[in-house]
């Protein structure tokens, strides 16, 4: 039974479309479980602010959802030399968008964040999508300069300006926390892209040295770090309805989901006493109403989705596409356990989303837009054109049947 079983493990896995739907059926399964989970985590916020109904983030949700997903579709059939002719260009315009959050009247501050454009009623945060650009251009940048990064100067231009452009103009909007993603997105690109040592360990400490002086230079950032060493250990020690009041609230409704949770749309922390609870501690509900098997499921989807990223890299023999898959890889998979974590307890409060789970417009579009652009790779895996066109056959002969049995 087991040889069986390796047998049709196997079969599976050299299925030159496997990558491919691996990558597809996790996204969208986590999509659908978002929208849910949206639904249910704002119904309360929703109607007490003045929305005048419970399905208002729902509906703008599932309108951000239907978007996202005719630009995955759409970039699904861009060829590999499309990604690298747009490289450039999209790097340019990402930073150009991020740069006009600074410009007034179109620049919008969220929370202490200035990481927002408003146009009109369209609000649009830049910063999701030069996620997406930064990661196709350093991919294309470090695959034409493979085998060249011998000098200091070979190796740092232009892939250390770009990215310090990138990482400076969010930190200067006071969004620490999406810094810190672009820069581990950098930092796999430069590792996957065989950047030379003594320079990956020089832009590391670099990078680590200015996140510690931001860090320090807050004292909201130092609060939250004190909240969570202190604030769940020991209830005495903290101000409980102060910094420590989100995270506190996140365990509460972990801990009273149980093993199979309090039932979809039953949750209590969402009655205001959970600040964010449909976007960046939607997890704290999923685990409050799905309970722990609830939980390990988004894990074992992401899981999924991870296990796809990785065999697209694997399996192309394109440097540039390995790069920039890798970055992408970094930014859903590492922001989706960097909030995971947060919410357990396990990391200090960093405001980023669940990817493809959380509330948010400029969010759900940048991730889907993302994966299109993975499953664009995914159709370059040798023999996947073919098995592409043999599906195709397949569909049009069954549609062909189905009219020859109707006449």
């Amino acid at each position: 039974m087991l040889s069986s079983v390796r047998r049709e493990f196997d079969r599976v896995s050299a299925y030159p479309l496997t990558t491919y739907y691996l990558v597809l059926v996790s996204v969208l399964a986590l999509t659908s479980l978002g929208l849910v989970m949206v639904l249910s985590a704002s119904s309360i916020t929703s109607y007490d602010g003045g929305e005048g109904s419970s399905f208002a983030y729902f509906n703008k949700q599932a309108g951000f959802v239907a978007v996202g997903i005719v630009l995955m579709v759409t970039a699904t059939f861009f060829p590999l030399r499309w990604w690298e002719k747009l490289a450039w260009p999209a790097m340019g315009l990402g930073i150009l968008m991020q740069a006009l959050v600074f410009l007034p009247g179109l620049g919008k501050s969220t929370k202490g964040n200035a990481n927002w454009i408003q146009f009109g009623g369209i609000q649009l945060q830049p910063s999701e999508f030069l996620k997406i650009a930064l990661a196709v251009w350093l991919g294309c940048v470090l695959a034409k300069k493979a085998g060249k990064m011998t000098t200091f100067g070979h190796a740092m231009i232009p892939v250390v300006p770009g990215i310090a452009v990138a990482v400076g103009l969010i930190v200067a909007g006071n969004d620490l926390g999406t810094a810190l993603i672009l820069m581990v997105m950098a930092l796999v690109c430069l590792f996957i892209g065989f950047f030379p040592w003594k320079y990956f360990l020089l832009l590391f400490g670099f990078l680590a040295a200015m996140t510690t002086f931001f860090v320090f230079s807050s004292q909201n950032r130092l609060q939250r770090i004190t909240a969570s060493l202190t604030g769940h250990a020991d209830q005495t020690a903290s101000d409980i309805t102060g910094q420590a009041w989100q995270s506190n609230h996140g365990l509460f409704s972990l801990a009273s989901g149980g093993w199979l949770g309090v039932g979809l749309g039953a949750s209590r922390e969402k009655w205001s006493w959970l600040p964010e609870a449909h976007n960046d501690f939607i997890f704290a509900i999923i685990g409050e109403e799905l309970g722990l098997l609830g939980s390990l499921i988004v894990i074992v989807l992401f899981a999924t989705l991870a296990y796809g990223l990785v065999r697209v890299i694997m399996r192309s023999k394109s440097r540039f596409v390995q790069i920039a898959t890798a970055g992408l890889f970094a930014w859903m998979i590492g922001q989706g356990a960097v909030n995971i974590f947060v919410v357990t307890g396990m990391l200090p409060v960093i405001g980023v989303p669940l990817p493809f789970v959380s509330y948010g417009g400029s969010s759900i579009i940048a991730c889907l837009l993302a994966i299109g652009v993975v499953l664009s790779f995914a159709r370059t895996e040798d023999g996947a054109a073919a098995a592409i066109k043999a599906h195709k056959d397949r569909v049009r002969s069954s549609f062909a049947v189905l009219a020859r049995k109707r006449k």
